[in-house]
């Protein structure tokens, strides 16, 4: 069994090799940074004695997904588990941002993660066994003001994951949406903390709770009662007006506007 992991060389991409390494699972680790691949590569061989491949690839250039699909027949490597984890979050007004950052933003939670799937998923569906992990965020439940492409793009991801798990019915193969709230990654080390909302949980309880739910058989999970609450029931009840104006506050803006992105 392999798994390969995008965004794999740090924070929820690095908790989800580590499980699966622990699960004996082999592994393909792809992220931009190859020292930092190199080096979790190394840990997890010496510690579970898996194969781990090291595939350094920015999933904001086009047609990326054929780069690694023909990496990975080249190296002769079957992939039955996919987790999409990488992403990207522009903290900034609209009117402030570069056009360029905000497709870079889409390309990489949108397009790379379709374009991975649309790869992979026909081999999973012929052998009638795989699974599909897509890193949603509470985000995806509501409009985001000051984050606007992100929330738009988590949406997207929650939206795909569930209608491709409804097709994906009698083939063997699960999808699931996996969306934490705040977690405790580098992605606020970069965003800054203004973008932080709610209570911070680890990666590793992440990932153990989202394999749980795929497990049960979930389209879409949510980390977190105090998320699942929120995102389940007060965003359902609430007018869409009201809930974009409590995210807004939830996500203001420094008194420097910034425009900055996190992975």
């Amino acid at each position: 069994m392999t798994a390969l992991i995008t965004g794999a060389s740090s924070g929820i991409g690095l908790a989800f090799a580590e499980q699966f390494a622990a699960e004996r699972h082999d592994l393909v680790l792809v992220a931009r940074r190859r020292d930092r691949l190199e080096a979790a590569a190394a840990r997890l061989q010496d510690r579970h004695g898996v194969r781990v491949t090291v595939l350094p690839a920015d999933l904001t250039e086009d047609g990326i997904w054929d780069r690694i699909s023909d990496e990975l027949d080249a190296q002769g490597i079957t992939v039955n588990t996919l987790v999409n984890n990488a992403g990207f979050g522009v903290h900034d007004d609209v009117a402030n941002s570069s056009p360029a950052d905000l497709a870079r933003e889409v390309q990489v939670n949108c397009t790379a993660l379709v374009g991975l799937i649309t790869k992979l998923l026909p081999g999973m569906v012929e052998r009638r066994s795989g699974s599909i992990i897509n890193i949603g965020s509470t985000a995806s439940f509501q409009p985001v003001p000051h984050m606007a492409v992100y929330g738009a793009s988590k949406a997207f991801v929650l939206s795909f994951t569930e209608a491709l798990a409804v097709e994906l019915r009698g083939t063997g193969v699960r999808a699931l949406a996996l969306c934490p709230g705040a977690t405790d990654t580098e992605f606020f080390d970069v965003a800054g903390e203004s973008a932080r909302t709610g209570r911070s949980r680890s990666a590793a309880d992440l990932v153990r709770h989202g394999l749980r739910a795929l497990r049960a058989g979930r389209s879409s999970t949510v980390h977190g009662l105090d998320n699942a609450l929120v995102a389940n029931i007060v965003a359902r009840l609430l007018p869409r007006r009201t809930i974009a104006a409590i995210a807004g506050r939830a996500t203001g803006l420094p008194q420097e506007n910034q425009n900055v992105s996190a992975g």
